[in-house]
Formats: structure tokens, sequence, C-alpha cells
């Protein structure tokens, strides 16, 4: 920025003080303006300054080339050499300057940012924070859609008559003899009834409609604010990205359910464990980036100074979080191929510390994705890892300066990797029962959830 005072010139180097800057504003305080101003700046933007600045005595621009001095307005097609901007503004030039400040324009170097107020800040977080909310629903709803099994109850996919559930005897008669063409019901479920069938198809009907609540919850108060112009530019492409990936998730939900209809080769159907990983993954990632975004909306502003030692603690605090992701994901090939009920001891795997049948298939990189040995494996040493790291980390923030907030956000870490922990364990132990696992999968994404808020702690301190 090149600030001018009443009556004072300051001349600064244009490229290195916005050299990221694409197109510019001015910011007009009480007795001065903050011209913004880039190397791509084009001769269209000059013109519009000198025009806006130039009609009152004493205020006008000068612009430096380093070779020459030429006065607006300025006949170039972008500064892409070193250049400077002078500007001045006598004393006598206040009034001139008060005008100035109520004027704008909508582009050029001269337009005046436009910031969105702080209660529309607001309500925006708080919209981003209840489609988050609702995403950790729709988790939680899976979750429990494929511990009962009832994923394959709906073999068909249509966005809008898919809504209507059947209703009379005929119309679910006719549903269950659609199932019935389904490898589920050939190999497992050949005694099902049509009323052990409603529970079933009301699971996987439910998730779906979910799902499409969330679009709607998303999508119709997204192009509301977009109107209302409650969503700056920088937001926007996020926004369209958490859009694009709520659509693509419903599309790779169907994909994966595509899997389980298809004949096994082993007598027992079931999605691929590939499928199932990257529609978990990619839940996990727009919940993260919803609640990221959202927390960063509402929250206010820290004010603790950041240090060398917060700065570490931060790069540690976004580590950790990638962690439980990881770890988080690593669950999803477990749950795939039901390796929980291939080792239920623990410390131990069996009599052994580390099992014989690790690398039993060819090639070997394919045990770490279908060996349900390696995979059960894999994810009780990412989960020991994940809590290592995360007690480690709140142990060495003992000793630094932390506002309420963000002592309060590593305390629930902390704390909730202990609990996720000890319903891993408790779940493998007890042969995976329904409603544990299940409690299992949500304290994965309640980790997560704190690991972000400590993340975003963190992040708003001003460096």
């Amino acid at each position: 920025f090149v600030q001018v005072g009443v009556g004072r010139v300051y001349t600064v180097p244009a490229p290195n003080m916005l050299s990221r800057v694409a197109s510019g504003g001015a910011l007009f305080g009480r007795n001065c303006f903050r011209l913004c101003a880039s190397p791509g700046s084009s001769t269209r933007h000059l013109k519009q300054f000198a025009k806006l600045s130039g009609g009152a005595r004493g205020v006008g621009v000068t612009l430096h080339t380093g070779v020459s001095v030429l006065s607006t307005p300025v006949k170039c097609s972008g500064w892409n050499i070193p250049t400077l901007l002078k500007l001045s503004a006598p004393k006598q030039n206040i009034c001139r300057l008060a005008q100035l400040r109520q004027t704008t324009t909508a582009a050029g170097v001269a337009s005046a940012a436009r910031q969105v107020p702080p209660y529309a800040q607001k309500v925006v977080g708080s919209w981003l924070l209840i489609s988050a909310g609702m995403v950790f629903g729709a988790v939680a709803i899976g979750g429990l859609t494929r511990l009962t099994e009832s994923g394959l109850s709906m073999v068909d996919w249509h966005l809008i008559k898919g809504m209507k559930p059947p209703r009379t005897q005929k119309e679910w008669e006719d549903y269950f003899n659609m199932y019935k063409e389904s490898p589920q019901w050939k190999y497992q479920n050949r005694e099902m009834t049509v009323q052990e069938f409603k529970f079933i198809f009301y699971m996987e009907w439910f998730h779906r409609m979910w799902g499409r609540s969330i679009g709607i919850v998303y999508l119709l108060p997204a192009a509301y604010f977009l109107r209302k112009g409650w969503i700056t530019k920088a937001m926007k492409p996020r926004v369209a990205a958490f859009g694009g990936l709520l659509v693509f998730q419903g599309l790779l939900g169907w994909f994966m359910v595509k899997s389980g209809l298809e004949e096994p080769g082993d007598d027992i159907p079931r999605v691929s464990q590939y499928r199932l990983a990257a529609h978990l993954g990619s839940a996990f990632l727009l919940y993260v980036g919803l609640l990221w975004t959202g927390l960063l909306h509402v929250l206010p502003r820290q004010k603790l100074e950041m240090t060398k030692q917060i700065r570490q603690l931060s790069k540690f605090a976004h580590g950790t979080m990638a962690l439980v992701f990881f770890t988080a994901l690593s669950g999803a090939f477990v749950a795939g191929l039901d390796a929980g009920l291939v080792y239920n001891s623990y410390p131990k795997f069996g009599d052994r510390w580390i099992p014989d049948d690790l690398f039993t298939f060819d090639p070997k990189w394919k045990n770490i994705f279908e060996n349900t040995t390696t995979v059960q494996f894999n994810h009780r040493i990412l989960g020991t890892t994940t809590a290592t790291a995360i007690l480690s980390l709140w142990v060495w923030s003992r000793r630094l300066k932390l506002t309420p907030r963000a002592n309060l956000a590593l305390h629930c870490l902390a704390g909730m990797s202990v609990v996720q922990v000890t319903l891993g364990i408790s779940t493998l132990l007890l042969y995976v029962p329904t409603w544990l696992a299940s409690w299992h999968q949500m304290g994965s994404l309640t980790l997560l959830s704190f690991a972000v808020w400590l993340a975003t702690e963190l992040k708003k301190l001003p460096k």
C-alpha cells in the first residue's frame, strides 16, 4: 500500500509491496487514502484513478518508471518493470479527500473493497456449521446402515422417484421381488420376510433422504448468500468446491452400492472396500472443510502473539489432524472386509505380538488393502500412533501460554483420544457389536472435530 498523509509524500516500489494483487482498490481514511496497485494493472485502471483523483487541485498521481516521469492519464499496457508510485495531497485538500472517502468504482485500482458486515459473516458461518452437523449425521446413519447390512436393500437409484417409499402391500412386494434378484438375498437372506425387509429398506432410504436434505440445506442458502453479496470473492471457490464435493458424494455412494450388487467371488456379498473408503473419506473431507470454514467465520479473533513455539504447536496440531484422518480412513478398510472379526484379542494377535499371516497375498502391496489380518494390524498401529501423538502434543503444550479456548480444544482432543482408544479395544474384544462399533465410528469423527477446532484456534493467532 502507498499511504499519503496530508502534506506528505511517500514513494514505494509497487511490485514489491503488492506482487500478489491482480487488481486494486482505494481505502479512504480520515485525512489520507491508500492506493492498491499491481504490476498487472492496465491503462484503463490507471485512467480511472486519474479521473477519480484528478478533479481537485493538488490531488494527483505520477508514475515513475525509472526511466522517465509520466503524468496521468498514463499510456501503458501494464507494469512489468520496477515501478514507483508517487502521490501527493496538500493540506488545503482535506475537503476533496472527504469526498473521495464516499466514492467507489466497480473496477480498477480505485475500487473500494466491499466489506461483508460482521453479522453476515456470523450467519454464513452458522450455515456452514449446520451443514457440517448434517454431514456428521449422514456419517452416523451411514455407519448404522452398513452395520445392519441394510445398504444393499435398494437395488436402484433415482433422484426424484427414489424419494417416495412404498406404501401399499403390492408396492412392498414389488420392491422385495427386486431385492430377491440381488446377491445378498441369494447368499445371506433367503429366509427373510417382507416385514424384515422393511427394516433394512427404511434404513437405506433414510440414509439417502438425509443426503438429499443436506443438498437442500447447503445449496439454497448458498444461492441466497451469493445474491446478497455475503460470500466474499475469496470464499466463492471454496463454496463451489463444497457443493461439487456434495454432489460427488451422492454419486460415489451409488457407485459403492453397485459393487455390492455384483456376484461375489467368495459367496459373501459386500461392497468394495476401496469404494467404501473413498465414500467415507470424501464425507470426512467435506465435513472438515465445512467445519473449518464455519469456525473461522464464527469464532472471534484471538489476541495471543504468534511466537516460534506457537507456530511449532500449530504444525504439530495439523500433523495430528492428518493422523486422525488417515486412521479413520484405515477403519473403512476394516469395516469393508469385516477385519474386526479376525483377531479379537488385545494387545496380542492371538498368542503373537506380530501375526504370521501379514503378507500372504501376492503382489505384496495387496495385503495392505485386502488381507484382513494386515488391515486390522495397520489400523491398530495407526490408532496407537495417533493417540500417542495427541497425548504428546498435550503434554508439550502445557509449557506454553495459550488462550482459554485453545486450552479447552487441547483438553478435549486429548480426552477424546483416550475415549476413542477405549471404544476401539472394547469393540474388538466384544466381537464388534453394532451399537459399540457405531460409537467407535462416531468417536473418530468427534476426535477429528476437536483436531480441526484446535487447528483453527492456532491458525487465528495473528502472525
